[in-house]
């Protein structure tokens, strides 16, 4: 009897080592594999994240990130030490598909470009014909805007203008157009706008530039990061930042963590066109592709991106946060356009970085 006692002992502490080993401490394996990518800045809060950690951890994986503009992966980055690149927008990731020779990409989220305003700037510009009603939420005139900024309209020329008689050209505040993606993304409406459709020949770069360009020379200094005049925006309100253009990932992002900064007068535009930056995933190695497989089709990491503020593949997720929190949002962008191919708005951001 104690012979079989002590047998049946010795199998569940053999059974518990091997546990231990194949399972390691906290239950998590104990022999995960690392894998490196360069990502957007914008999805280092996602990343960095415990619960998509684990989620990362239960398939085998720890994945560390280095964050970089998204023109900057595309151009200037080494991409050899790296597993997966992963820009904020397909133009960015066509090139580094092209120069890698990466058979495909994944999507996993998307973030539409939109305009931070506040209650008396959007209702100045609804008399102006800029802003104007949508079904539940506003939109943002891009035509009628460059037409007012095209005869460098300052504020205080609005008619009936009380509520924001500043002395200054009516601009969207962007970042600056030599570093930040979502700058780029600017181009890609207005220069579509001008030029009323894609640019994609040399003769409408150079019709559509001079009016683009002075909406960022226009604006005097300007931020590198899509962080630095959305926090103007939340600290500074709209004294110093009327119109900023934003990702709605950004303000979606606020909302769902409950930040205080975020005042019942300050809501979104939706700029008519609009762009959607595509976070694209370019796997450079195996494993890239397993990360970029995961945030694809993984329910949990999906679920996790729509807190974040992202629109994921599948539309719920997105929709289940945004109606958690009240958010009047619209749950389908329909008027929206491709932004021009990686070489040709690489040409009009050069062109327009010469005149700084």
């Amino acid at each position: 009897m104690k012979r079989t006692l002590g047998i049946g002992l010795a199998v569940v502490l053999l059974v518990g080592v091997v546990t231990a080993i194949v399972l390691g401490q906290g239950g998590e394996p104990a022999r995960l594999q690392t894998v490196r990518g360069v990502i957007g800045s914008e999805k280092l809060a996602f990343f960095a994240d415990q619960r998509v950690k684990d989620v990362f951890a239960k398939h085998g994986l720890v994945v560390e990130t280095d964050p970089a503009g998204s023109r900057q992966i595309a151009t200037a980055t080494d991409l050899d030490s790296y597993d997966f690149a992963f820009p904020s927008s397909a133009p960015a990731a066509e090139k580094i598909q092209r120069d890698r020779k990466a058979a495909r990409t994944y999507a996993p989220f998307s973030s539409p470009m939109v305009v931070a305003t506040f209650d008396p700037i959007a209702d100045l510009l609804t008399k102006a014909g800029v802003v104007k009603p949508g079904p539940g939420y506003q939109t943002f005139d891009v035509q009628a805007y460059l037409e007012l900024a095209a005869k460098g309209t300052r504020w205080d020329q609005l008619p009936g203008n009380t509520s924001y008689p500043a002395r200054k050209n009516l601009l969207v505040t962007t970042t600056d157009p030599r570093d930040s993606n979502s700058a780029a993304m600017y181009l890609a409406i207005t220069s579509f706008v001008a030029n009323g459709g894609v640019v994609s020949s040399a003769d409408a770069e150079a019709r559509v530039l001079p009016a683009v360009s002075k909406l960022f020379l226009d604006q005097g200094y300007t931020q590198s990061s899509t962080e630095g005049p959305f926090e103007d925006y939340l600290s500074a309100g709209m004294g110093k930042t009327p119109l900023v253009l934003a990702y709605e990932a950004q303000f979606v992002d606020r909302v769902v963590r409950g930040d205080s900064s975020i005042r019942p007068d300050m809501k979104l535009l939706y700029p008519a066109p609009t762009v959607l930056s595509k976070h694209t995933l370019v796997p450079l190695r195996p494993n890239g592709d397993r990360v970029g497989e995961l945030l694809q089709g993984d329910a949990e990491l999906g679920k996790l991106a729509a807190t974040f503020g992202f629109r994921t593949s599948d539309p719920q997720h997105f929709a289940t946060v945004v109606k958690e929190k009240n958010l009047t949002v619209p749950q389908t962008i329909v008027d929206v356009v491709e932004p021009p191919a990686h070489e040709t708005l690489e040409r009009m951001l050069e062109a327009i970085a010469k005149q700084y």
